[in-house]
């Protein structure tokens, strides 16, 4: 691995508390990975969830020990893994086998494969060998998620909830109108916008870097 340090070897037996160095002798000590690091240390087969709407998800959904999620669109398993590392069970669809690997072998990585079940396959094309009322949340990232958003009620207990992550406004529009259809309650659509700030010797104000758009979350609730 290279680093403005030097380059840096790692075994594969590597543990937390190890120190290595670099082939310039500059030390580095090896940490645990915590939930934030999964973002950046995942081996990634698509663009992943950012922190900011991961954590929306969780906390709109009240994610916590002892909750079944159903999740649909693995892809890199960030949102899997975080959800997993909140206390959940997760079961998660991948339709491309190869990005379903990756997920597993993430899994191992960030200490979840216990908890995280990776399925290869089309989350529509398993609903009806799925147990009714079993899952506390339904989290959907994937671009025919309003097809699945139908099934919801049958999916979820009483309460339960649904998130669905959509990049595009009009996939974002078709999950609203499903939902509504389905007779989920307080549907909603929020985007999260984020400004650092800058502190300096002149002053302190946001950054005037560009705000950039991830994604839109729609959140909803079987009753």
């Amino acid at each position: 691995m290279g680093t403005d340090l030097g380059v840096l070897a790692v075994p594969d037996d590597v543990e937390p508390g190890d120190d290595l160095e670099t082939h310039l002798g500059e030390a580095f000590t090896v940490r645990r990975l915590r939930g934030p690091d999964l973002f950046h240390h995942f081996e990634r087969t698509g663009a992943p969830m950012v922190p900011r709407d991961i954590g929306l998800v969780i906390g709109e959904t009240g994610i916590a020990r002892g909750d079944r999620v159903l999740d649909a669109g693995t892809g890199t398993g960030v949102l899997a893994a975080s959800m997993a590392r909140a206390g959940a069970s997760v079961v998660s669809y991948e339709r491309d086998p190869e990005f379903a690997e990756v997920a597993r072998e993430n899994m191992e990585l960030g200490g979840v494969a216990d908890a995280v079940d990776v399925r290869t396959g089309d989350l529509r094309e398993a609903v009806d060998d799925l147990e009714p009322s079993s899952f506390d949340v339904l989290t959907l990232d994937t671009g025919d998620a309003a097809d699945v958003v139908t099934h919801a009620p049958d999916l979820l207990v009483d309460g339960g909830f649904v998130a669905v992550y959509s990049p595009f406004i009009e996939s974002t529009r078709a999950v609203v109108e499903a939902a509504r259809e389905a007779d989920l309650s307080n549907v909603r659509t929020r985007e999260t916008i984020q400004r650092e700030m800058q502190f300096d010797d002149r002053g302190s104000r946001p950054s005037t870097a560009p705000v950039g758009h991830t994604g839109y979350l729609t959140i909803a609730r079987n009753v």
